[in-house]
């Protein structure tokens, strides 16, 4: 029987949980996790992985820190990484400022977590 070892990041206490699986590669038990955050996030990780990206973006005035406000699929975090690169920003930028609406056709905006003005 095939298993994965994971360290929850849902919350603090960074449960240490393993997820075994059948003979087909499904997951037959979740173990280790103390809530059912940490159970639903084993299953995620382990069948359709996301990410929250978090990086720069250059601006008219300087570069700007920005994030996925949302997870998106972690093969494609590449894809949303070229349209971040591409994208410049050509006015003021304020905390929480949507700086692309549907980054990579993931359906997932891009916000600012900083300012530049």
């Amino acid at each position: 029987m095939k298993e994965r070892n994971l360290t929850c990041i849902v919350c603090p206490k960074g449960c240490q949980i393993k997820v075994l699986f059948d003979g087909e590669g499904k997951i037959k038990e979740v173990l280790g996790y103390t809530c059912k955050r940490g159970e639903e996030y084993a299953i995620t990780e382990c069948t359709h992985p996301r990410r929250t990206v978090t990086t720069t973006m250059k601006t008219a005035g300087g570069i700007v820190a920005v994030k996925t406000y949302g997870t998106v699929p972690k093969e494609d975090v590449f894809k949303v990484m070229d349209e971040i690169n591409r994208t410049r920003i050509t006015r003021d930028v304020k905390i929480g400022d949507v700086l692309i609406e549907d980054v990579a056709g993931t359906g997932v905006k891009v916000v600012a977590t900083s300012e530049v003005q």
